[in-house]
């Protein structure tokens, strides 16, 4: 475990199609190129060794370290401190926009802010997880990494002309190593380029400029747009900037971490890849997104699911009409591999690409959905004519289908259940369609939709409900507490003031709440068909916190609330779990955990604001 660094010591950049992460010690150990399920160029997150790296780091083996973001923007600042001088790495990239590219670039700007300085840089990419050999080819006035599959990264020296004594090159092998010595008020650095426009060449400190100006401006603008004025507001942007930075601009689509099989359980094998776009989480995107402001990014959200309701349309009916996650581009071949070459991160193996939950039958998605589009609709955001008729086609297959188990939610390895969430999710889609239908006087089976709503609400009524625990539970025949019902009074199937919902949160606070943070389930009681543990899910404490929140318990959400903002990492992110000793666990930064957190500081600032 020594040998790599903790989750949550990490920064995230990105230019809205790729992503990086940077350690707090310099280190670029995960970056994928072109895209965010792209395979990785730096890799050393999941092998040290084997899985390739970008590391900046002073000369001085006693130094101390600090890392903030530039403050409103997604531009990363790892900062060196030594008795004889204070340096910095500024890490960022420059925005791509809404075009599909093969061209990318990560800025790595170095500066001395105090004294005097020297650095160690050192570039080894890994191509394609490792598995792809490449050559160092150096020039007069740069370096090309040349990938034997033809994939290139072209190092672009960011320096002046007269800049030759500042540094010391040393090739070795395949990689590149220099040392780089600077005094205060100076800067230099390097652009890591993917599938350059050129060879190497020489960036000049003005045009280095004007690439951080742009960048900077672009963020503070987008930024900008949220109209989010309540408590929390610093967490809040974070959380905003951090999503904004997990969505690919070109087809608007939300992975849900930009990273693969980091585990949630070091040493075990609960290691997935979340750098896909799950129709549940994307789709609670919209809530957040537009209750903070971002309207351009929920329309191209909606449009983006508007497409693949539409494209299953009028195909076979016997097959589910959406998959639970796609690609960013929209496709769905999301085989499962192993990469055994790899020891995956302090030895947590196997290391997974793809995912084989792909295929899974989790019937929330269809509620997921309706609700994301009836919630845009009433912020303007308008379904069109063919949307609609590919809507009433995948409601056509839930109403014949909706009262079979499935896998769920968690995406359960153990068999299909009759999953309380997944039914509670169908009445949300059926009670939305409804709606739809009403407000825009739009043709539907309006009865048969009733029907099904109505069959649904008495069915969880009488199977998803306990009375021996007194409180609804996890699937039908079990006495098992599960917190993703957390949101059934959010959706409005039940009120959250009933009597039954009340003694629902305390069975959860006794059963599933340690100290404020939360459990999924019990895996012991629920067996989900995978060997060990897992931390407490961080998107769970803040359903939590919602759900407190909307019951009146305003002082306990509070209380939860604020307790959790203390597990963020040092730059107010969150990966997808925390064990019990509060280290991060799981794939870094998750989006499902950031929309949660926004969503609980709406719900829980409105509610206080009431009192």
């Amino acid at each position: 475990m020594d040998d790599y660094p903790l989750i949550e010591n990490h920064g995230l950049v990105g230019d809205l199609q790729t992503a990086a992460l940077v350690t707090t010690d310099g280190t670029v150990d995960w970056l994928c190129f072109p895209r965010f399920d792209s395979p990785s160029v730096f890799g050393a997150l999941l092998d040290k060794d084997k899985g390739g790296h970008c590391t900046v780091r002073p000369k001085h083996a006693t130094h101390a370290t600090k890392q903030l973001y530039l403050p409103d923007t997604a531009i990363l600042v790892t900062r060196f401190m030594t008795e004889a001088g204070a340096g910095e790495v500024l890490d960022f990239m420059p925005v791509t926009g809404t075009k599909v590219t093969a061209g990318h670039q990560l800025v790595r700007m170095i500066r001395c802010v105090r004294g005097s300085m020297s650095f160690e840089v050192e570039i080894a990419p890994r191509f394609n997880y490792g598995r792809t050999g490449h050559q160092l080819h150096l020039t007069e006035h740069g370096a090309v990494f040349a990938a034997d599959d033809g994939t290139e990264l072209t190092v672009h020296p960011v320096r002046e002309p007269e800049d030759d004594h500042l540094v010391d090159v040393r090739p070795d092998r395949d990689d590149l190593h220099f040392t780089l010595t600077l005094q205060a008020g100076q800067q230099r650095g390097v652009v890591l380029a993917s599938a350059a426009d050129g060879p190497p060449r020489e960036i000049r400190l003005a045009a280095y400029q004007q690439l951080f100006d742009d960048t900077v401006a672009f963020w503070r603008s987008w930024l900008g747009q949220s109209h989010y004025s309540g408590r929390w507001r610093e967490a809040v942007e974070r959380s905003a900037v951090t999503l904004k930075l997990m969505t690919y601009a070109p087809s608007g689509a939300l992975v849900a971490a930009p990273t693969a099989a980091l585990p949630e359980q070091l040493g075990g094998e609960r290691n997935w890849d979340y750098r896909f776009t799950w129709i549940r989480d994307a789709s609670f995107s919209v809530y957040a997104l537009l209750g903070l402001g971002f309207t351009e990014e929920a329309k191209a959200f909606i449009e983006w699911l508007g497409d693949r309701v539409d494209e299953r349309a009028g195909t076979d009916q016997d097959s589910d009409p959406l998959n639970i996650m796609y690609k960013v581009d929209g496709s769905s071949d999301l085989d499962e591999q192993v990469l055994d070459h790899w020891e995956g991160y302090a030895g947590s193996a196997p290391v997974r690409i793809g995912n084989g939950a792909a295929t899974q039958l989790q019937l929330d998605i269809y509620g997921e959905a309706c609700d994301s589009i009836y919630f845009a609709h009433r912020h303007g955001i308008q379904l069109g004519h063919r949307g609609w008729n590919a809507l009433l086609t995948n409601l056509a297959w839930l109403a014949d289908h909706w009262d079979q188990a499935g896998e769920g939610l968690w995406e359960t390895r153990g068999g299909r259940k009759h999953f309380t969430y997944g039914r509670v999710m169908s009445w949300v889609a059926f009670d939305r369609a409804l709606r739809l239908a009403e407000s825009n006087g739009r043709p539907g089976a309006a009865d048969r939709w009733q029907r099904a709503r109505d069959e649904i609400y008495e069915q969880v009524m009488a199977k998803g409900w306990s009375e021996g625990r007194q409180a609804f539970v996890q699937h039908y025949g079990s006495d098992v507490l599960d917190s993703s019902l957390l949101r059934m009074a959010t959706v409005g199937f039940i009120t959250p003031d009933d009597p039954m919902w009340y003694s629902t949160l305390d069975a959860m606070e006794q059963e599933l709440v340690s100290d404020s943070l939360v459990y999924r389930y019990d895996p012991g009681a629920s067996p989900d068909g995978l060997r060990g543990s897992e931390g407490t899910f961080s998107l769970c404490t803040f359903m939590y916190v919602d759900a407190l929140a909307r019951a009146g318990r305003t002082e306990r959400a509070r209380l939860v609330f604020e307790k959790m903002l203390g597990y963020a990492n040092h730059l107010g992110l969150y990966s997808e779990e925390i064990d019990l000793t509060g280290r991060q666990l799981g794939n870094f930064p998750q989006a499902f955990t950031h929309l949660a957190l926004i969503d609980a500081a709406l719900t829980l600032n409105a509610a206080l604001d009431r009192r």
